[in-house]
């Protein structure tokens, strides 16, 4: 009994943490130009959206310690989104977050280990522990998706996919929303689903 309740007290926790944003925030706009942002990447270069202007760009918000990131890492999901990102001549940014001493807080040696670690392929890992990009973009769970196009236009935010869980084996039967609004921006199309219901762990604010 004792066992069964902390089963459930566990998986109560999750879909909390799955469905809660972290405070309100007024989203950015589609079709408006998307927040430009000065953030330092995994080697200390900072790097801004405008540097990008005139290709794709796919924001990732990040948080190697959520099981719901980890689903999409473990599962290989992510590495084959950003693999195909770079063959379509997107560029795919991570974005973390995390405010020291919270989880998912990354320095840049952390953040060029895991993306070696786990043979990830982003254009590069961008440090936002002051949640500066985080609030920009109303980004509020991990991971949330973004893809701006090539004249810096916002087209898609939400979820990665449809199945809002921490099971690797829901990823193949999950609808890919962010890898078909991904190729649909690439080619010039407006996505089928331009907003959809981003799922993950609650990203904790530097200051809140």
């Amino acid at each position: 009994m004792r066992l069964l309740t902390r089963r459930t007290t566990l998986a109560a926790g999750l879909a909390l943490v799955a469905a809660a944003p972290r405070e309100a925030l007024a989203a950015p706009s589609l079709g408006a130009p998307a927040p430009d942002f000065a953030l330092p990447d995994q080697d200390g270069t900072i790097r801004r959206l405008a540097e990008f202007r005139g290709k794709a760009v796919v924001l990732e918000w990040t948080n190697h310690d959520c099981p719901f990131v980890r689903k999409h890492y473990t599962s290989g999901n992510m590495q084959a989104l950003q693999a195909l990102a770079k063959e379509r001549g997107v560029v795919w940014l991570s974005i973390a977050s995390s405010p020291e001493g919270e989880q998912g807080h990354v320095t840049g040696g952390q953040a060029r280990e895991l993306t070696e670690s786990r043979n990830a392929t982003p254009a590069a890992v961008l440090l936002d522990p002051q949640s500066v990009a985080a609030r920009a973009y109303a980004a509020t769970v991990t991971p949330h998706m973004f893809v701006i196009d090539g004249a810096g236009i916002l087209r898609y935010m939400g979820g990665i996919d449809s199945i809002r869980s921490t099971r690797v084996e829901d990823v193949p039967r999950a609808e890919p929303f962010l890898r078909d609004a991904m190729l649909a921006i690439a080619e010039g199309r407006a996505p089928a689903q331009a907003v959809t219901q981003p799922y993950g762990c609650v990203i904790k604010y530097f200051g809140a």
